[in-house]
Formats: C-alpha cells, sequence, structure tokens
C-alpha cells in the first residue's frame, strides 16, 4: 500500500483549515445579517400586540358602577302605589319593581311625550294662536286669540301641567290633535313603550289611554336626554308672557319635591280620579341618578320621598371588575 507524502497530507490539512475559517466568517457574517431583521420582526409584533391591546381597551368601555342591595331590605310594606320602578340610570338596573308591568292611567305624566313629539316637530320659537282654550283640570291661563311660543307652552305644560298648554301644542300641528295623537303613538313605538296607548295629549281619563310604570320609566330616562325638557322640568318656578307681552303665566312647579328634596331634578306629576296620584323623579346623589315612578299613590310625594330615603340608605354603588361579570 502506497503511502501519501507528507507533504501532500500538510497541504491537504491546510486547505481544510482555510475552508473551516471561510465556513466560520460566513456563519458569523449570516448572523449579523439576520439578527437585526429578527430584532425589527420582533419588534413589529410588540407593536400589533400593543395596537390590539389599544383597540381592546378602547372598544371595551368601563362598566358604570353597580348598585349592590347590601341590607337585603325591600319597601314592599313601606309604600303602597299600585305601580313602583326605581331604575339606576347609568347602569340601566331596575333596583325595586311592583306592578310595574300593569297598565294604569298614566295622568299628566302624559304630557313628557306630548312634549317630546312637539320638540320633534316644532322650533322653540315658533309662535302658536291659542285657538280651543282647554280649561277642565289643572291650566295655566291661556285665552282664545293669544299668541305664544312654543317655549313658553313647554313650560305651562312641564312645569305647571297646563292641560291648556298641551291642547294648545297638540291642535297647532299639521292636521290638528287627531294627527297629533297619531305622532304620539309612533313616537311611543319608536321609543319600545310596547304595552302603552295614547288617546290624547292631555293624559285625560280613558279606558284606551294606558301605561305601564316600564313603559313610563323608559319614557322618562329618554326624555332627561334632551337637553331642553331636562332644564324645564327641574324649575321651581317661572313667570312667561305671550309675545306681545300682554298676557303673563306664573307657573309653579307642580313637583313639591322639587327645590325642597335634595338632588330632586324633576319631572312630571300627574292626577286624575281615576289615576290617583302619579309622580315620575329623578333623583341624584352623590353621582348616581335614580328615576322613581309611582302609580295610583295615596300619597305620592311620601311615598317618593320613602323610596328615595331607601335608596341611598340600602344601596352601594359598586366598579363592577371584569372577573366579576
Amino acid at each position: 500500500m502506497k503511502k501519501t507524502p507528507v507533504k501532500s497530507r500538510l497541504r491537504s490539512y491546510w486547505v481544510y483549515r482555510q475552508w473551516d475559517r471561510v465556513v466560520l466568517l460566513l456563519a458569523i457574517g449570516m448572523f449579523f445579517i439576520i439578527l437585526p431583521q429578527q430584532k425589527e420582526y420582533s419588534h413589529a409584533i410588540d407593536n400589533r400586540q400593543a395596537q390590539k391591546e389599544a383597540i381592546f381597551s378602547l372598544s371595551v368601555p368601563v362598566p358604570a358602577p353597580y348598585p349592590v342591595l347590601t341590607t337585603g331590605y325591600y319597601p314592599e310594606y313601606d309604600v303602597l302605589s299600585e305601580g313602583i320602578v326605581v331604575y339606576d340610570v347609568d347602569s340601566a338596573v331596575t333596583m325595586y319593581a311592583k306592578n310595574a308591568s300593569e297598565p294604569l292611567s298614566p295622568a299628566s305624566t302624559t304630557k313628557i311625550l306630548t312634549a317630546l313629539v312637539a320638540l320633534d316637530s316644532y322650533g322653540l320659537d315658533d309662535i302658536v294662536t291659542v285657538r280651543t282654550v282647554a280649561n277642565d283640570g289643572q291650566v295655566m291661563g291661556l285665552v282664545a286669540g293669544e299668541q305664544i311660543t312654543v317655549e313658553n307652552l313647554l313650560y305651562g305644560a312641564l312645569v305647571y301641567s297646563g292641560n291648556d298648554a298641551a291642547w294648545a301644542l297638540a291642535e297647532h300641528y299639521p292636521g290638528g290633535v287627531t294627527a297629533f295623537v297619531v305622532a304620539m303613538n309612533e313616537k311611543a313605538s319608536a321609543l319600545h313603550l310596547d304595552s302603552s296607548r295614547f288617546t290624547n295629549p292631555v293624559g285625560y281619563d280613558d279606558p284606551l289611554h294606558k301605561m305601564t310604570a316600564n313603559d313610563l320609566t323608559r319614557l322618562a330616562a329618554f326624555a332627561l336626554t334632551n337637553k331642553t325638557v331636562a332644564k324645564m322640568v327641574a324649575i321651581p318656578q317661572i313667570t312667561v308672557p305671550d309675545v306681545t307681552f300682554t298676557h303673563f303665566h306664573p307657573l309653579t312647579n307642580i313637583n313639591q319635591l322639587v327645590g325642597r328634596v335634595p338632588g330632586v331634578g324633576g319631572i312630571k306629576t300627574g292626577w286624575t280620579k281615576e289615576a290617583g296620584e302619579n309622580l315620575v323623579t329623578l333623583v341624584e346623589r352623590d353621582g348616581h341618578k335614580v328615576i322613581i315612578v309611582v302609580l295610583k299613590s295615596a300619597d305620592r310625594f311620601a311615598d317618593t320621598v320613602t323610596l328615595i330615603d331607601w335608596v341611598f340608605s340600602n344601596y352601594e354603588w359598586r366598579q363592577m371588575r371584569p372577573s366579576d361579570t
């Protein structure tokens, strides 16, 4: 067997070492070429993750504080109104209800809907000429032929619960009172007042003119999002004139709790012989807004005060975390 010369073996070893170094240098070069791209790729992933987290935080708002009954006590024997709803506005939680789905006579709480239809149809500065004067029940004292703005009629209807004011607003509608009542029912349907029906703009007793406490709560909550309504129902008293400053109408809020019970900001009273005493009230304390509806009460103001005291003595508002839900 022929042996390879020593010089040849040394030359082969030297060539092998050179290729080994070349491979090593190429590997090091490729590492430095790829490393920045890996960093950029990793950085891009981090950016996308941050964007996803930002979008998630924007699309999932922090829920409103949730009212929690801490005592277990309900006022079922303290308030004898036939229909009751106590509703937390921000969380949309019904805190207490009694016969909330029973159709009852709403009386002048009807005028909340009358005001909304009027605001949909007229400008506040539009001038109404009083034609038919509705002199029965509570009136602000309009006279036939008087010219008065829509705004001042709304004050008459919402602050003083003037039947003549509500009727004048309806009669001014194209097609008159009949067409206005059609618009009222269409508005009620749009607001999903599915268990309520209206036959007149005032709240006169009628077998077909009914509302539930649930629907009245929904109506009140929506109406309070209208700045004009929210402002008017919270006014203790105001005097409004006609456009010629001939007739002046002093108006005092029929809701005796406005200006007397802390936090009460309206919104509407109602009374007829069939309906009994009705009252829708907004009360705000410590940043919490609560709507209280009492229907067919023997003493609407006392019942409402009892419910206000019960709410703020027995409930706590807690910030719920995702894990809690």
